[in-house]
């Protein structure tokens, strides 16, 4: 099974940071107060679905095609990974 990062503090709820970051290779160590990237944010559905768009240029009439889905199906789901973009943009101002 693949663990997702957490994002959310199971304590309080509010949005966790980076502090330290590490390279296993050689063992340089990084500490500060990191963001996580937005895209941390999305479900693995949400991020692969992101994925799938970029690799059909944007076609949503090839998305379609190659989900096996209706056209309207893959604009809703487009129109929500937008609509949670958009709400993210807003609570970070």
């Amino acid at each position: 099974m693949n663990k997702r990062l957490p994002i959310i503090c199971p304590s309080c709820d509010n949005q966790l940071k980076v502090k330290q970051l590490i390279c296993t290779h050689c063992e340089t160590e990084l500490t500060g107060l990191f963001s996580l990237p937005s895209v941390s944010r999305f479900t693995t559905d949400e991020q692969n679905f992101i994925l799938d768009f970029v690799r059909a240029s944007g076609s949503l009439k090839l998305m379609a095609q190659n989900m096996k889905l209706s056209y309207p199906t893959v604009r809703n789901r487009l129109d929500e990974i937008i609509a949670k973009i958009n709400k993210t943009s807003t609570n970070e101002d």
